[in-house]
């Protein structure tokens, strides 16, 4: 019988010859019945009290709600799914010492809205079209995703061209998914929310990863303060950023965020946090310099 680890390498790979094959992966049925339930039931009373967006991307007949770790508790459930996990760290570890969480949001299309303009969202951030990943997205089905109801559009192989504002809806295709499922999609990959012609609204939870040295969409700092991050899972304080990205960066007083979450107001001595090849190098150039101060030393 195959390990555990075996099976998810296995699964892992699969995954990523399809992303890096056609920009975006859909699977089914990641959540269970109960899961599915508590989800809508906890993100419903915020997007009944949300005012719908204003602008030409965010959209006239869509709501959105943010911070959705604290306000609706199962999204925690979904940045930490093992399978996201692993695909986002296999494709974004490489240019990072670490990821982190770059948005939790609700995004409900409401009958009647139109089609999204086609973008890509690692647009955000200058100077992103180096080939490198940058983002990785998971749309959440919370309701069915349909091709009447708005479902993302997605245009295969887009990750491998440049971004065309002129891409005919006609060229893109529907993420149709049924509720409790997922469609993982490249920050490199060309996409948009569909047209809504539907009488029902259509419901979906983005919830992205990005590069640990990036600043993030969504201000993680603001949407999750210490009262409330301290009490999250140690896996996902990590993850929006409550800790260091060697080498150095995002510290407090110069040591591991985690030190502020556990209550320490307390001065004290700034700590390196530095990669093993940096530290390496660091130690052998004091030894270097020490052996040239002191000939000494050599004989």
């Amino acid at each position: 019988m195959d390990a555990p680890g075996k099976i998810i390498d296995v699964q892992l790979a699969a995954d990523l010859k399809v992303l890096e094959g056609d920009g975006y992966l859909l699977v089914s049925d990641v959540l269970n019945a109960h899961e599915r339930i508590m989800l809508a039931q906890e993100l419903e009373p915020w997007l009944a009290a949300t005012p719908r967006c204003q602008g030409d991307f965010y959209g006239w007949r869509t709501t959105r709600v943010g911070g959705l770790l604290s306000k609706a508790p199962m999204v925690q459930r979904l940045a930490l799914d093992r399978r996201m996990l692993a695909i986002a760290e296999a494709l974004l570890a490489p240019a990072c010492d670490c990821i982190q969480l770059n948005l939790t949001q609700a995004a409900r299309l409401h009958p009647g809205e139109r089609a999204q303009a086609p973008h890509r969202d690692e647009e955000m951030w200058p100077g992103a079209t180096d080939g490198r990943q940058r983002l990785i997205n998971v749309m959440w089905a919370v309701s069915d995703f349909t091709e009447e109801n708005g479902a993302t559009r997605i245009w295969p192989g887009s990750h491998r061209a440049r971004l065309d504002r002129g891409a005919e809806l006609s060229e893109g295709v529907a993420a149709t998914m049924r509720a409790g499922s997922a469609c993982v999609f490249l920050g490199s990959t060309t996409h948009a929310a569909g047209a809504n012609r539907s009488p029902a609204p259509r419901t979906g939870v983005i919830v992205s990863y990005c590069l640990g040295w990036l600043k993030t969409y969504e201000n993680q700092f603001l949407a999750y303060p210490r009262a409330t991050a301290r009490c999250f899972p140690a896996d996902l304080q990590r993850l929006i950023g409550y800790r260091m990205h060697r080498p150095n960066l995002g510290g407090w007083e110069g040591r591991d965020p985690l030190e502020y979450l556990e209550g320490s107001d307390a001065p004290g001595a700034h700590i390196d946090a530095l990669t093993p090849d940096i530290a390496a190098q660091l130690e052998s150039w004091y030894k270097k310099a020490e052996r040239a101060a002191d000939p000494a030393e050599d004989g």
